[in-house]
């Protein structure tokens, strides 16, 4: 019983092993210490490569729910701003600021898109549009009707001559 006892300590004080761990892996050894030693090494570095694996899982899917929010909240903004082209008083044309900057990633993407831009532009400087940007600010569920002028860029266009 000593030498069982001994080779349990041996390797009890060579790998940190528990008194159980130590006898479980003499057992499965039939007793040999240079096997159990082997045996405990090769679980420990499995263990400890699975722990590490899945740390760094999480703090993969901790960073990419951060950026899902962070993009959340930018298209929200963008739905919350709205692009208007008016002639006069009247409203031409209306869209959310998120549609026109998939628009402008289109127009750079092709340049079939990049000349109707283009053109359409010439043929609204032309009509003498005006185009506005606005910011609603949401109060509870409602929506303003007209935003604040401090939340309203607009850009008129000079009458030609």
């Amino acid at each position: 019983m000593s030498i069982d006892l001994e080779k349990i300590d041996l390797i009890r004080n060579r790998t940190g092993a528990s008194y159980r761990e130590a006898k479980k892996a003499l057992d499965e050894t039939g007793g040999d210490v240079i096997e159990a030693l082997i045996n405990l090494e090769e679980t420990d570095r499995s263990f400890i490569g699975t722990t590490a694996q899945e740390e760094s899982t999480e703090k993969v899917q901790g960073r990419s729910q951060d950026i899902m929010e962070q993009i959340k909240s930018v298209l929200q903004r963008g739905q919350d701003t709205r692009i208007k082209v008016k002639q006069g008083e009247r409203t031409v044309f209306e869209m959310p600021a998120t549609m026109g900057a998939l628009g402008v990633l289109a127009a750079l993407a092709s340049s079939e898109l990049a000349i109707l831009g283009a053109l359409g532009t010439a043929t609204a400087m032309a009509k003498n549009y005006t185009l506005e940007i606005n910011h609603r600010s949401k109060k509870g569920d409602e929506q303003p009707e007209q935003a604040d002028s401090n939340d309203a860029f607009t850009f008129n266009n000079p009458p030609m001559q």
